[in-house]
């Protein structure tokens, strides 16, 4: 779909990581898309706090911790700060989001 296409570098980058030991390409830095360095940081908090077959999801905080831990290594700094003082702000509604 020709309208989808602008997506497939957010969607191939999402792997890489802030400090270049990602995949499928070992970018870093500023080298990965900024939408894709987002949609990082969500989709691992996602990961975190959802049940999955191969583990239990973890608390909001210690998804937080994580985030915070990985922040500079496998996440953009600055992304994750914001994201996490987001999530921080709205931490009571998030259950009522959660599909």
């Amino acid at each position: 779909m020709d309208s989808l296409k602008k997506m497939i570098p957010l969607i191939l980058h999402h792997h890489e990581r802030y400090d270049g030991k990602g995949y499928p390409k070992g970018l870093k830095g500023e080298n990965i898309p900024y939408l894709a360095r987002i949609i990082t940081i969500a989709d691992s908090f996602d990961a975190m706090t959802s049940n999955r077959p191969y583990q239990t999801r973890k608390s909001y905080e210690e998804a937080i911790n994580e985030l915070k831990k990985c922040s500079g290594s496998q996440f953009d700094p600055i992304i994750a700060d914001e994201f996490v003082k987001m999530i921080q702000e709205n931490i009571d509604t998030l259950d009522l989001i959660k599909y």
